[in-house]
């Protein structure tokens, strides 16, 4: 029996396949740990949800900034859903859709196994916050999310304040809480994330610490694993192992196993950029029109419907 964990899919059903086909995946016997992010950009979205779907009583998964975006989506008109990327739209317009999208409503922001000395989360933790702290704050957005209250959550989620503080409460504490979950890269030693510096270290302003390496951060009692970060690559230290690995920029796909002795990564080849989409979907024509708040990671606009997910 083995457990891995595996960086961000964003809707890359082939280059999953090939990674779980590599590490000689056996459900009867192996579990898996999704670090987020498993819809967006790819072109097989609908088909990589349905893959992790299919494995939920052998996975446990974390819900990345994109997975929260497709939730909000959701929530929105018809004629909102048909302003995104197709690739959303075959998610958000399949036959199984409901059932998919209550399914990932219900992941968690941080998934913890102490047995075996891990914590999962998708991109970061505030630099005084300990993981049981880490775990408490997680299960306050992870109840409301799978509350009745679940739609005022999703449509306040988005936004780059306010930074966090214990003393916050309602809408800005969930979407402070979300950020540090979801958006972390670097912080300040107070830990007010930089959000608008998204490049490898070294490439950030005085003053900014990537999240893991913040002067006066607490210790951790639990090895972390996360994604989210693509530019960074994979990274090993500081307790932290961070395994997004551009696969959807034609990088790679990343497992590392939790339970091995020692250090055990496997790799497969990312999507092909310069290749057509695996598989087109047809859309209704809309203008794209887009919104001046956030670039993603690559500066693409993003569309007025939230097709990206604030990154």
């Amino acid at each position: 029996m083995s457990t891995w964990a595996i960086g961000d899919l964003q809707g890359c059903y082939d280059v999953t396949q090939r990674l779980l086909e590599r590490i000689r995946f056996d459900p009867a016997v192996d579990r898996l740990w999704f670090c987020g992010d498993l819809v967006n950009r790819g072109g097989q979205s609908i088909e990589t949800l349905r893959l992790v779907h299919s494995l939920r009583e052998v996975s446990h998964v974390v819900l990345g900034n994109h997975d929260l975006s497709l939730l909000a989506i959701a929530e929105r008109s018809t004629e909102d859903q048909r302003k995104v990327n197709a690739d959303l739209q075959g998610v958000l317009f399949a036959d199984d859709a409901p059932e998919l999208l209550s399914w990932l409503r219900n992941q968690k922001l941080a998934h913890v196994d102490r047995t075996l000395g891990w914590m999962m989360v998708h991109a970061g933790l505030a630099p005084k916050w300990t993981t049981q702290l880490a775990e408490r704050h997680a299960r306050e957005i992870e109840t409301r999310l799978q509350g009745d209250g679940y739609r005022k959550l999703l449509r306040n989620m988005y936004g780059d304040s306010p930074d966090w503080s214990p003393r916050l409460t309602g809408p800005e504490r969930d979407r402070a809480i979300i950020n540090i979950f979801t958006r972390m890269r670097y912080c300040s030693p107070r830990g007010r994330i930089a959000f608008e510096h998204k490049g490898e270290p070294g490439s950030q302003p005085p003053g900014l610490y990537p999240w893991y390496a913040v002067p006066g951060r607490v210790q951790r009692d639990l090895k972390v694993v996360c994604g989210h970060w693509s530019a960074l690559g994979l990274f090993v230290g500081q307790g932290v192992h961070a395994i997004d690995t551009g696969a959807v920029w034609s990088g790679k796909l990343t497992a590392l196993q939790l339970d091995a002795e020692s250090l055990h990564v496997v790799h497969v080849p990312g999507r092909d950029v310069s290749a057509p989409m695996p598989r087109k979907r047809p859309a209704k024509p809309q203008r794209q029109q887009q919104d001046p708040r956030r670039r993603d990671d690559r500066d693409k606009p993003r569309e007025k419907a939230q097709e990206k997910a604030p990154e």
